[in-house]
């Protein structure tokens, strides 16, 4: 099979590979209908997550078509479609009866595309099947599904539920990709009283506005002033760090009030400075997170009812072959636009790029 391997930091090529086979009798091979780009694996690339060693296919989400399962695999089975999560669940472990599958002690948490073979690929060995694939209607638009593998959780559970998010409240969330839009569209579904997006590209600014943001504003423009003329001069309930770099979560921490609630979503590279000497004596809690999926099911419902905008957040598709090009797009969002990529194993206009909705 064809799959984008990771060779070293700035080195990934689309190689032929082995096929995937069942190791574990909780494995599941399924053939990857469409996948997509996380700004993680943007970090890998980077060399920022010296975990992933060479040789790894890259790659943590998937719709998927189930082709083979290992003997205990008990909630899927060969020809059913399924929502491939990002988060691997071995269920016996003592994070995961907490439903903290992310912190798994079983061989789970963050495997995929990072310590082990991920989706993007034409197939995909998915262990602990039962707890790690979720069945899809026929309903679904895959290109809309696939991003429940990661960032509609991701920015749901470690940015608007860990931050603690209420009726009323002022939200502030750093940063407009794919992380911080999601968070916007799911910080909504809580009704707070105002939600304020920071970004320096105003496409992105715009897609914020568009899925709900109520005022947004360039970081680079004494965010400081805005955030305190618009809450009298107290500050944010809650600020979401959707960046992964030092001086926007330093930013969180400047634009929270006191007894708030700093989330940080992004991934970072490198250390930022926590200035101790100013929060101490504010109340603030600060939270930091990988995704566990526990609202994975619950956000699927609401994709299936229409309540969750995720094809608004799909600017680009690729047929899978042009995995490398999707890079180069997805990489330069200043340039093309684009927010998240969907990369599809069925034919796109002759391999052409097809803008979504084209």
């Amino acid at each position: 099979m064809k799959a984008l391997v990771y060779h070293g930091p700035g080195r990934p090529s689309w190689d032929d590979v082995d096929d995937p086979t069942v190791q574990d009798p909780g494995d599941a091979i399924v053939r990857v209908d469409t996948t997509t780009i996380c700004g993680t694996d943007l970090h890998i690339l980077k060399g920022d997550v010296p975990e992933v060693t060479p040789g790894t296919i890259l790659g943590h989400e998937a719709v998927a078509t189930v082709v083979e399962t290992g003997s205990e695999v008990r909630t899927v089975r060969p020809g059913d479609r399924v929502l491939v999560s990002c988060i691997s669940a071995c269920g016996r472990c003592s994070y995961c009866r907490q439903a903290a599958y992310g912190q798994c002690l079983g061989g789970g948490g963050w495997i995929l595309g990072h310590l082990v073979n991920g989706a993007q690929a034409e197939y995909l060995r998915v262990p602990f099947a039962d707890l790690s694939t979720h069945p899809l209607p026929e309903t679904l638009d895959p290109k809309d599904a696939v991003l429940l593998s990661d960032i509609f959780p991701t920015a749901y559970e470690v940015g608007v539920h860990n931050g603690g998010v209420r009726p009323g409240d002022t939200v502030v969330i750093v940063g407009a990709g794919p992380i911080g839009l999601a968070a916007v569209a799911t910080a909504r579904l809580l009704s707070p009283g105002r939600i304020i997006v920071f970004d320096p590209a105003k496409d992105r600014l715009e897609a914020a506005r568009a899925l709900g943001a109520d005022v947004i504003g360039d970081p680079h423009e004494n965010p400081e002033a805005l955030v305190a003329d618009l809450t009298g001069g107290l500050g944010a309930e809650v600020t979401i760090e959707a960046v992964g770099l030092a001086e926007t979560f330093e930013l969180c921490a400047r634009l929270v009030r006191a007894g708030g609630r700093v989330a940080n979503v992004g991934v970072h590279g490198g250390p930022a400075t926590l200035h101790l000497e100013d929060l101490w004596i504010r109340n603030i809690t600060i939270t930091t997170g990988l995704v566990d999926t526990h609202s994975t099911h619950t956000l699927l419902s609401l994709l299936a009812d229409g309540r969750l905008p995720a094809s608004d957040l799909v600017t680009h598709t690729f047929p899978l072959d042009q995995i490398e090009r999707a890079y180069q797009v997805f990489a330069d969002p200043g340039t093309t636009g684009a927010l998240k990529v969907a990369l599809t194993t069925r034919p796109t206009n002759n391999g052409e790029l097809i803008p979504t909705g084209g």
